[in-house]
């Protein structure tokens, strides 16, 4: 009797946690799917996603393969580096004009610096993750001990402005997306959800906020759907802000808010493939290697020789015939390389014979006697009075000739006339 009892109560408690489970859930969904108070034409937050950060280590398709299972023209909203009150405060009240709710990667000194701001972000409804304690821009360089160091401290010090390590959501953006494996390693084995993003609207830039505005909404255009990563501790993020909400509704977008799944709120059931920018559907075309054909000695430890007759070699001059297997029709068999003639060497193939004088000898030719031609003066050449005649030309003092030096031309060559007027061929350039 005390044992049913006791089985009774057991059951009865079960049901009980399973169905506050519920409540809970429910509570939160009809929380965030209510109307914006004051505002009915708020953006709003459409649901509430609750994630495995176990399950799914990496997300962000700017670094990762996977990110968040989100529907078509749905986008969460991520801010980085706050708090800082001067800009972080303004966002938030921009956030809860719209009934929009955010993540929040905090920096653990400024965290440190302005607790009240962190617990603002809590009190609104926002999901607190972390951002290292010092923001180095060198986590893809540094060792796994200070990864590890600024990985921890960060925690630590958002944990402490909020009093509590359980309002921490399990989630971790590297400074400056600098990603290292051991990094990654290191967080999932403490169950810490690596998150990158899928369109930045580079707003940590020297920047107008018409281009951040510009920027957010034309890669959101271009994926569709995504993690939106902005840094609620500069004033062009807030100056562009109110502008992108107002676009996202008009464009029919909505909001997500993620949270971490615990004991008492699962998980929301999602498939492999949500998890996929683009899945993979069955209406794309898979491309397969094709398949390796079953050859005959496929299994075989040692193939067989090949045989004379596989070379199809006309061996003593007879012509060789096959007959088609299917039509019986004789067809000659022609070698298909042409026929090598033996070559005639020597009785010693190793001597060879001396090669002969003659054979390197280059015989001279003999140089032809060199003769001048006389040319014949022009009509103007023998109308020039001034003209000197030939004979007194030939009787002209004989050229001094250089010792040792052999005489250019005969003694008898006659001289032309100088006056000869005849132009000059062009040269060939």
């Amino acid at each position: 009797m005390g044992e049913h009892f006791r089985q009774g109560r057991r059951t009865r408690s079960r049901l009980g946690l399973a169905c506050a489970t519920a409540a809970l859930a429910l509570s939160v969904t009809s929380a965030f799917a209510a109307d914006c108070p004051g505002n009915p034409d708020a953006l709003g937050t459409s649901r509430t996603l609750v994630v495995d950060p176990r399950e799914h280590p990496r997300i962000g398709t700017m670094q990762y393969a996977e990110t968040l299972p989100l529907q078509d023209h749905e986008v969460v909203l991520t801010f980085d580096d706050g708090p800082l009150p001067r800009h972080s405060n303004a966002v938030l009240d921009i956030l809860a004009k719209e009934c929009v709710k955010a993540t929040f990667f905090i920096v653990g000194r400024m965290a440190q610096g302005y607790p009240q701001g962190v617990r603002k972000l809590r009190d609104a409804g926002h999901t607190i993750g972390t951002h290292s304690q010092n923001h180095p821009l060198s986590f893809n360089r540094m060792s796994v001990e200070q990864a590890r160091q600024e990985v921890d401290e960060g925690i630590d010090s958002v944990a402490a402005a909020l009093g509590d390590r359980a309002a921490v959501a399990p989630f971790f953006r590297i400074p400056g997306l600098l990603r290292a494996e051991a990094v990654e390693g290191y967080l999932a084995s403490q169950g810490i959800q690596a998150w990158s993003a899928d369109f930045p609207a580079d707003d940590w830039r020297h920047i107008s906020p018409e281009a951040v505005y510009g920027l957010a909404m034309s890669r959101l255009q271009a994926k569709g759907r995504g993690i939106l990563l902005l840094h609620d501790i500069q004033a062009r993020t807030v100056a562009a802000l109110p502008r992108i909400l107002h676009e996202l509704k008009a464009r029919g977008y909505r909001i997500v808010h993620v949270v971490p799944a615990s004991k008492d709120l699962p998980k929301t059931p999602t498939e492999p493939s949500q998890w996929r920018l683009h899945p993979i559907t069955e209406q794309v075309a898979i491309s397969h290697w094709p398949k390796v054909p079953g050859f005959s000695f496929a299994h075989a430890e040692m193939l067989p020789g090949p045989s004379v007759a596989d070379l199809n070699l006309d061996l003593g001059g007879a012509q060789a015939t096959f007959r088609h297997p299917a039509r019986g029709v004789p067809i000659p068999m022609s070698a298909p390389w042409p026929r090598q003639w033996p070559v005639e060497s020597s009785a010693n193939p190793i001597a060879f014979p001396v090669p002969s004088q003659a054979v390197f000898s280059i015989p001279e030719k003999t140089e032809p006697a060199i003769r001048a031609t006389v040319l014949v003066p022009s009509r103007h050449a023998a109308n020039d009075a001034t003209s000197a005649p030939v004979d007194a030309l030939a009787s002209a003092a004989p050229v001094r000739q250089i010792s040792g030096s052999a005489a250019i031309a005969p003694a008898g060559l006659q001289r032309g006339p100088i006056g000869v007027s005849a132009r000059p061929r062009p040269l060939n350039h």
